[in-house]
């Protein structure tokens, strides 16, 4: 695990504590080095398990196999606070086994995302023209101020950053509608940290994890670059 990774230095090396801060390592055991029930909100887009290769050739860690998925939603079951949401992007095709693990750690799913595209990521018997998240949740939570239409427009990100790069105003809208300011966000798959980004513009704090070192760095750069 990366040095960066401590109970006192977060990624800038200056001393804190669960707040603002963004790790490298594998998920599974910093959430367990973790506290329960200690975080407000969790935003993650973790591998869809379908083996994915970019068209310039990047690929997602972990995404050619299952092993992770349940240890990692347990972990994330755990920490999430009582009566709070978690809001998961998935693999349409691979729903039997998200769902199959979301419900069996605990969460109950209550809503569901269709973000639409203007363009097609790709082609076989129909054209992929958007991406899906369920909104799920642990105890009973309060209902939002203001619910967030299921159905958003999807604004192409370019995806200069991560291959699976999600734009950052979607996840401000909703961090704002299903956290309070001051909240700490997790992140366990953070990629280039749009989760992160998100949380900050909206005045959450962000707890964000990453395995892969490229990504890893290019998420410091974009955090703490200015810091």
């Amino acid at each position: 695990m990366n040095s960066h990774f401590s109970p006192i230095f977060d990624a800038c090396g200056k001393p804190g504590k669960l707040h603002n801060r963004l790790v490298h390592g594998d998920c599974i055991p910093v959430m367990q080095s973790l506290p329960s029930a200690s975080m407000d909100l969790i935003v993650t887009d973790p591998p869809y398990l379908v083996n994915y290769t970019s068209r310039d050739g990047r690929s997602i860690q972990n995404d050619d196999n299952d092993a992770w998925l349940l240890p990692a939603f347990q972990e994330m079951y755990r920490m999430l606070k009582d009566n709070s949401f978690c809001i998961s992007f998935y693999g349409w095709h691979k729903i039997d086994r998200f769902m199959q693990t979301w419900k069996r750690v605990g969460f109950r799913p209550v809503g569901h995302f269709t973000f639409v595209k203007n363009y097609a990521s790709g082609e076989s018997f129909t054209q992929f023209s958007h991406e899906n998240a369920y909104l799920l949740i642990k105890g009973r939570p309060e209902r939002p101020a203001t619910a967030p239409r299921d159905v958003m427009p999807w604004k192409y990100t370019g995806n200069t950053l991560h291959p699976t790069q999600k734009p950052v105003k979607i996840l401000t809208q909703l961090i704002e509608a299903y956290s309070v300011p001051g909240g700490l966000v997790l992140d366990p798959f953070s990629g280039s940290a749009s989760t992160a980004v998100a949380a900050r513009a909206r005045g959450r704090a962000f707890f964000a994890i990453e395995k892969d070192p490229q990504y890893y760095n290019i998420a410091k750069n974009r955090l703490f670059s200015n810091a």
